[in-house]
């Protein structure tokens, strides 16, 4: 992508996603995320109406009558977006590829933060980290964050969601948002999902596309591998190869689904050819009407 063909997709991008911020997602991610950091303040004694999960049970026990930990909202949180680019993350069959759609959920991220005054940062994987962008807060950085997801062209092709993991781990000690984007097209990174999720406030965006559901039964097609590069060739026709690639799917499908579960995990599936805005709305919906 050319210089200017790229700044013009980063101020499109730019002009998108900060009207979708003022106009729907600020409040929600507001109300969702802020005062979900909260910093030990003082103690004081107990009086009716406090929450009994506050008493401090070692003051409480010292002078014999209760007393609560009284917290403050931190006032400056940190987002961290975690966002796979490798090989499968170039494919879209619709409108976009799923790194289109990445770099603009990356946006909405990052400019819902800066409006928040609250610093973002980002780590671009594929089987190998990529780069890391400590977390900031400025316009400025923000848009270099689109830039990145858009244009940078990563060495590794696979996909290794624990190596990210890891390496969020070592970086960022602080507690944070944490959105990862992925195609979960890996294995092996249900424990240090699992570390993670106790250690931040962590996001699974799922991103996927209609073909990668449902093949067209066209005849005889190359199916090629964007992280190994191997093909093969199928009849897509024939029912056996349509039914083993539907369960083939499906068994995917329900064995994410159970290690989001396990990790307690809220996800949000993005498809390409669709809109990410309701799924957006009713994920900041959900997370609100439970907090």
């Amino acid at each position: 992508m050319l210089t200017k063909d790229l700044l013009k997709k980063v101020r499109q991008i730019e002009i998108r996603t900060k009207g979708l911020v003022n106009q729907v997602f600020s409040g929600e991610y507001h109300s969702v995320f802020k005062g979900r950091g909260m910093a030990f303040s003082e103690v004081r004694e107990y009086q009716v109406g406090d929450d009994i999960r506050n008493i401090d049970w070692n003051v409480t026990a010292r002078f014999g009558h209760p007393f609560i930990k009284i917290f403050e909202e931190e006032r400056e949180l940190t987002v961290m977006l975690l966002v796979d680019l490798s090989g499968s993350l170039s494919f879209g069959s619709i409108k976009q590829t799923k790194q289109q759609i990445a770099a603009e959920l990356s946006a909405i991220f990052a400019f819902s933060a800066l409006k928040n005054n609250d610093k973002v940062g980002m780590i671009l994987f594929t089987d190998k980290i990529e780069k890391f962008i400590p977390p900031k807060k400025s316009k400025s950085h923000t848009l270099r964050i689109i830039r990145e997801v858009l244009s940078f062209e990563p060495s590794g092709k696979g996909t290794n969601i624990k190596l990210a993991l890891e390496f969020l781990s070592k970086t960022i000690k602080k507690r944070s948002i944490v959105f990862l984007l992925s195609d979960f097209n890996d294995k092996g990174y249900e424990q240090l999902l699992n570390i993670a999720s106790r250690r931040h406030d962590l996001v699974p965006i799922v991103l996927s596309d209609i073909r990668e559901e449902n093949v067209p039964q066209i005849g005889l097609i190359n199916f090629t591998d964007p992280e190994t590069g191997k093909t093969i060739l199928v009849d897509s026709s024939n029912n056996a190869f349509q039914n083993w690639y539907k369960n083939k799917y499906s068994l995917i499908l329900n064995e994410r689904k159970f290690i989001f579960t396990k990790c307690k995990l809220d996800s949000i599936s993005i498809n390409t050819g669709d809109s990410y805005i309701k799924p957006l709305v009713n994920f900041f919906k959900a997370r609100e009407r439970r907090w």
